[in-house]
Order: C-alpha cells, then structure tokens, then sequence
C-alpha cells in the first residue's frame, strides 16, 4: 500500500512538471491573444508582430486562416500557420476555414464584424495605452431595451454611463451617441472599439467631461441588394430609416431612462466608416438637436459645388452653422486614402465652414483607426464654447 501510495505522491508532482515543460515549448517570444479564451494559448501574438496560429482538426483535409493562407497539417492532428508578414499593430478580423467552411476560431472570443460572428487578434501598440484597462474608476456598459414602431421590433442600445454616474443621483450627463460601421452591431464599439476604457481613461485624467455614451444597432449589418433592386438603390436603402429611429425613438428612449442633459449643445453624434454617414444624414438635417458632428473614415460625402443646397441647405448660413455646430471633426487614416476627407475638410474651411481634420498615422480603415478618432474627439465635447 505505502508504495502504491508513493507512486501516486511521485505522480502527483512529475504532473505539473511534465505541463511546465509543455508550457515552455510555446515559440519563443510569444505571448496569448488578448482575445483568446481563458487557458487557450493559441493563436499567440510574436514580438515581431507575426501571429502564430493553431487549430485542432484531425479529421480536416484543408484548413485555412482568412487573409493569411493554407494551414500545414502536423502529426498530432493540429494545423499551424505562421503570419508571413508583420501583422499592423491594432485589431483585426479573421475566421478559420474547414474544408470551405468560415468559422470563429473557438479558442477565441466572439466578435460581430464583417456581417458574422469572427474572431478577432490584438497587436499590442507599444508605449500606447489610452485604450487599455488601468487602475481608474470605471463607467458601466448596460443594455437598455425598447420597442421600435418605425421598424415594428424590439431593439437594444447599449449604454455607456461614467464611473460617477451612481455616485451623484441627482446630476445629469450631455450624451455622445456613437455608430459603429458597415457589418458591425451594437456591440462593436465596445468590443472591438474599447470605448469604454477610452472614455474611463479620458475622463479620469479630466482630458473629457463626464458623459453618456449610446450604441445602437444602424441597421448596417449585411449589405444586400433586393430582388429588382439596382446596388445605387440598395445603398440609399441601406440604413436610411435610422435617423427616424435615432430621433424620434432612441433620443426619447434614453432622455426618459437616464440623467440626461436634454438641449442640443448637451447632445454629439459621431460614427465610423457608414455609421459617418449615419451621422452626417442624422445630425445635418437636425441641427436643432445636435451640437457636436464626428465623422471617422465617413462614408459620407458632402458636394462642395452645392454646399447651399445640400442637406436642406445647413451650410448655406456659414455664421449660423459654425454658430450651431460647436466641433465639426473629420478624421480618417494615413493608409485609407486620406485625401477624400482632407479635401472634404479644406473645402468648407474655404467656404468659411469650421471643422477640425484628424489623420491617424499608419493605420486604415481599422477600429486603431477609430479608437484614436474617438480618443481626438470626445476631448472636445461639451466644453464652454
């Protein structure tokens, strides 16, 4: 008995040893993805920025990772796959393929993008840390549900409310509503966007007053074209019946439920990428309700050659806008083709309208993109004008 026992005891301890030692096996200088499940160890993230993927499928006959190439089977039924290129720091998409089959990776943590359910990596952004989770006190995301008449569905939105906001039960909050972009949701700022750690870092070190943030679905998630239907006619279609819904449901929605500042210039609207044009068709013909505009790498477009007439003719008064519209920003990455929006930009400083450009260095149309837009423009909101 007692040399049964002992081989258990010596058992017992050549266990942990025998998983330190697989631990260590991991390639050299690589560290988990901050979006992996907790105790998966892949895909894992290099300091060259080379991501180092690893999927068990013994039974496969073809595993791929999107954008990044054929996996190579090895003999313990694993497919591994090494980035050939440094990946660019920031979050970014992918899927695994099985046999054609798009899937998330399930050692990863779901995120809506590109119209589905994917995973996403993290390339750490070295000595940058404005978006990451610091010893700060912290706002909180909720959902707040309500019944749409103009799209006959229950919806949500979800709600960022400041760390201070349960502390002081009788002071109200201006209120930045945020849009996310084409194949995204609700979720996506918070998730991919990390807005929350954003505005708790912001708010912290007093670089942005106190605010409620609101995301709401821009009906974006899938473009498609209807039977009949030319792709200029589906695009028009697509999400246009959101600014009713964002005015005449959601504003009343979350005036009603939250401590809200309810004049225009306690009200912003910002988006990225079709969420901008949400916002330009949204705040632009209602600006007795919108104080504050952000477009970020904006789908939308305005025709400098009709600035008179264009959205009901908001530019056409150039004192009354800029005497409207506190902060008019327009940011937009280096690698995204920045000279659309620089050239937007120029054009109304020409025509006398106020905006601020911001061009976000090395990125593209990418939420590093958008997370450094929101870090630029929440700090100019609700200031004494």
């Amino acid at each position: 008995m007692k040399n049964v026992l002992k081989l258990i005891f010596s058992s017992l301890l050549v266990l942990p040893l025998a998983m330190n030692a697989q631990q260590q096996s991991f390639p050299a200088g690589t560290i988990p993805n901050e979006h992996n499940i907790n105790g998966a160890d892949y895909p894992r993230i290099g300091e060259d920025r080379r991501v180092h993927f690893r999927i068990h499928a013994p039974n496969a006959q073809k595993v791929e990772i999107s954008f990044r190439g054929e996996m190579t089977k090895e003999a313990d039924g694993y497919w591994s796959l090494i980035s050939k290129e440094p990946e660019v720091v920031g979050f970014h998409y992918y899927q695994v393929i099985i046999d054609g089959v798009s899937t998330a990776d399930p050692n990863g943590k779901p995120f809506f993008g590109m119209g589905k359910w994917v995973s996403g990596i993290e390339i750490p952004e070295k000595g940058v840390d404005y978006y990451s989770i610091k010893n700060v006190p912290h706002g909180l995301i909720s959902q707040s549900w309500y019944y749409s008449d103009i799209r006959k569905e229950w919806r949500r939105c979800i709600v960022y409310t400041p760390a201070e906001y349960d502390k002081n039960p009788t002071k109200k909050y201006p209120v930045l509503y945020l849009q996310h972009g084409m194949g995204e949701n609700e979720t996506s700022w918070a998730n991919q966007g990390k807005m929350n750690f954003i505005m708790d870092n912001l708010i912290a070190e007093g670089k942005a007053k106190p605010m409620i943030v609101v995301m709401d679905n821009g009906n974006i998630e899938v473009f498609k074209t209807n039977p009949g239907e030319t792709p200029d006619e589906a695009r028009r279609r697509f999400g246009s019946d959101f600014p009713s819904i964002l005015v005449n449901e959601i504003i009343p929605h979350i005036e009603s439920n939250f401590r809200t500042l309810t004049d225009r210039d306690n009200r912003a609207m910002a988006g990225l990428s079709w969420g901008g044009l949400l916002t330009f068709n949204t705040t632009l013909n209602n600006l007795d309700k919108f104080a504050y505009i952000g477009g970020f790498s904006g789908a939308g477009s305005i025709d400098l050659k009709q600035l008179d007439s264009v959205y009901g003719g908001a530019f056409k008064d150039r004192k009354a806008f800029n005497d409207k519209v506190h902060t008019f920003f327009l940011g937009i990455g280096s690698e995204e083709r920045p000279e659309r929006t620089k050239n937007l930009s120029d054009g109304l400083k020409a025509a006398g309208i106020n905006n601020i450009y911001y061009e976000s260095p090395g990125t593209a149309h990418e939420f590093l993109t958008w997370r450094r837009c929101l870090k630029e423009f929440a700090p100019l909101l609700f200031r004494t004008k």
